[in-house]
């Protein structure tokens, strides 16, 4: 073989052996995923670029307040970020003042980025299967979440992974916060 072609052949496994590792990365590490709306202010912007962790919830079960990526079942290729709130098992409730119950005990969180004036289908308690999560987005009057009937509870096998770390803007760069 001359050295022309094998230059070729080399180049040609290096870029094959590139793509491969691409793609198993997206499709089983991680993803970038652009934040759109409002829905998480102040902890998330419109604009705002993601890593998606898809890897940490085949190894560790989804916990409250955890911020995941899952697929809106209507429209394809429109992905949600909401903020866990419910988790299997559990019953959710939001009373008239806008105060989240979980098991009929106040929720303690510090997330919410105004008192909720629409509690949704949670005005009465909601409970949630054995793979089911109640999600909201921390801008409580400004988010299509699971109070919304068009998004329902999440079911662990919609998740598309854990949001992970703000690449855009690189004023904002880093490490989401969860809990």
């Amino acid at each position: 073989m001359n050295k022309r072609l094998k230059d070729i052949l080399s180049t040609s496994i290096y870029f094959l052996i590139v793509l491969i590792l691409t793609f198993l990365v997206v499709t089983y590490v991680g993803q970038r995923t652009m934040v759109i709306g409002s829905s998480m202010e102040p902890m998330l912007s419109d604009g705002d670029n993601l890593i998606v962790d898809k890897l940490s919830y085949r190894f560790n079960e989804p916990q409250r307040f955890d911020i995941i990526v899952f697929p809106f079942r209507y429209a394809e290729k429109t992905y949600y970020i909401k903020r866990i709130i419910g988790l299997p098992g559990e019953t959710v409730f939001i009373d008239e003042n806008g105060t989240i119950f979980i098991n009929g005990e106040e929720l303690q969180e510090s997330y919410g980025k105004e008192i909720i004036k629409d509690p949704g289908r949670a005005y009465e308690p909601i409970t949630l299967g054995e793979d089911e999560y109640f999600v909201l987005g921390d801008n409580r009057n400004n988010s299509s979440d699971s109070r919304d009937p068009v998004v329902g509870n999440i079911h662990r096998d919609e998740f598309i992974g854990k949001a992970w770390m703000r690449i855009w803007p690189f004023s904002k760069m880093g490490m989401i916060k969860h809990q």
